[in-house]
Order: structure tokens, then sequence, then C-alpha cells
């Protein structure tokens, strides 16, 4: 039977979560999340979270800026109103390129930039307004939380976290 009881492990040392987050996937328990107040380095691999994706929507983000740029300068400034400077008229893009080398690398890093910020608020679910999903703000703050999922084993994985240093053990019921 599946329950929504989570055990949420609180911790007062990012070294001391490290061990203790080794212990629980050694005594092959799932956890669900783990909050920090800043950056835990090598966190991730011991969690098994897979690498992300963003870097090659970052270089396709890119490549779309390119293509629009060099549309951009072959429609603007040889199709629509082709320029005579100097005397030397030129109707060939390739011939022109060369000053358009600005325009297509800022476009490039503009749509990189910009899409990037919109897929990686997408990806995590933040919208405009919506509700902090943060177990415990003191998480903010100074305190490190692991959310442990409960299958019919409460005692087992509650006697678990307390060989672990744990500062404070809580059994909630998520909705």
């Amino acid at each position: 039977m599946s329950t929504n009881k989570v055990i949420h492990a609180l911790y007062n040392d990012d070294d001391v979560l490290m061990d203790a987050v080794k212990t629980v996937k050694e005594s092959n328990h799932h956890i669900e999340e783990v909050f920090t107040p800043f950056p835990v380095h090598g966190l991730d691999k011991l969690l098994g979270l897979p690498h992300t994706r963003l870097a090659i929507c970052a270089f396709l983000y890119g490549l779309c800026g390119l293509a629009f740029a060099t549309w951009m300068t072959n429609y603007m400034m040889i199709e629509d109103w082709p320029q005579d400077i100097g005397g030397k008229p030129n109707f060939a893009w390739i011939y022109n390129m060369p000053a358009f080398v600005p325009i297509m690398f800022e476009l490039t890093v503009f749509f990189a930039a910009h899409l990037m910020v919109i897929t990686f608020y997408m990806r995590s679910r933040l919208w405009p307004f919506k509700e902090a999903e943060n177990p415990d703000p003191r998480t903010t703050d100074d305190i490190f939380l692991m959310e442990v999922s409960v299958d019919d084993n409460e005692e087992e994985l509650t006697a678990l976290l307390n060989t672990t240093n744990a500062v404070e053990i809580k059994v909630i019921e998520k909705h």
C-alpha cells in the first residue's frame, strides 16, 4: 500500500548530509528530494540525477539566432534596401558578410540567452506567482533537508536516519 508519507531529516552540515545520503542510498530507500541553502558539490552524482540537456538547447537556440541574423541582414541590406557605400555597390550577402559578423554574434547570444531562461523556467515549472515548494524555511538559511519516501517502513527508516546524525526527524503527510 502506497502512502503519501515522507520523512524529513534535517542536518546542519553538508558533509553530514552527504554521508547520510550515502547511507540511505546503500539501504535501498528512495530519496525524493534534498533541499540545501547552497549548491553542494557532488550531491547530484550521489543522488543519481541525470546530466542536464540544457546545453544542447542552448546550442540549438544559438543556431536559430544565427539563422535569423543571416536572414535579417540579407533581407535588410541586400534585398529590401541595398546600400551603395563609397561608390562600391555589392549586391551579394557573402561579400558583405564580414560587416554583419557583429550582428550575427549578438543575435546568436541574444537568442541563446533569452530562450534558455524561458526553457529553464518551463522545465523547472517556475511560473509567475507560483507557490513555493520549500518544506522548511530554514533550508534557505543554514539547514539541509533530505526528504525520504515512506513505504510501510516508517520505524525502520526513522531508526536508520537516527544513525546518520540528523538534527531533527519529522514524519510528514504530503498533499
